[in-house]
């Protein structure tokens, strides 16, 4: 954690959260942030992703969330049009200390890791599918119902984190509600809070069925 640079740039990038020991695909084209991958390439890779509170105006930069989470670019292609597609794997999530002030189009902020060590467990915690089957009988119940798929024969290879946050990021949950999974201390609080904000849905789902 000692290798972690103190001030990253930031992507504030709404409907989007990334977890640690998740790989995600972004497509990059808008100029500032072509900007910000061209020097994190020149540099250690290294992208903070956080989640605006709220926007202002066009013209105000939004207020961020306190917690996100920094990647590494762990694949870079240029389009024939100019875009970036990279993937980007989630390594560990940061507090915002505060903003640092430069002439960079994008913006970039002083981070503190410590509250997090966690997530750079390698430890691999095998699935137990006995004290998990409930969230994923409602979670495949939710992704049913909204359309969503996800291929849970793969999910059933990897860990338990792993898992977890694939799941906790790929959920039809809220903004909101993603946020909180992604502030919960650790796998088990987080596994707790999925089970939680199921528990609404699934209420939902089966209350309102009758209600004409």
């Amino acid at each position: 954690m000692n290798d972690f640079p103190k001030i990253i740039p930031v992507f504030p990038l709404s409907n989007f959260i990334i977890f640690p020991k998740t790989t995600v695909p972004l497509n990059i084209f808008e100029p500032r942030y072509v900007d910000m991958i061209n020097d994190s390439m020149k540099s250690n890779k290294f992208i903070g992703m956080i989640q605006p509170k709220k926007l202002i105006d066009e013209y105000t930069p939004p207020v961020l969330h306190k917690v996100g989470c920094m990647g590494k670019i762990t694949s870079f292609k240029e389009t024939e049009d100019g875009r970036y597609a990279i993937e980007l794997k989630g390594l560990i999530r940061f507090n915002l200390i505060q903003e640092i002030k430069s002439n960079k189009k994008y913006r970039e902020y002083e981070v503190d890791f410590n509250d997090f060590d966690s997530d750079l467990n390698d430890k691999k915690e095998q699935i137990k599918f006995s004290d998990l089957e409930l969230i994923f009988k409602d979670l495949k119940s939710l992704f049913e119902k909204r359309g969503f798929i996800i291929n849970w024969k793969e999910l059933e290879k990897q860990s338990l984190d792993e898992t977890i946050n694939a799941l906790a990021m790929a959920s039809p949950f809220s903004l909101e509600e993603k946020q909180v999974l992604l502030e919960a201390e650790n796998l088990k609080m987080r596994k707790n809070k999925i089970a939680e904000i199921l528990s609404t849905y699934t209420y939902d789902v089966f209350n309102n069925t009758t209600l004409q």
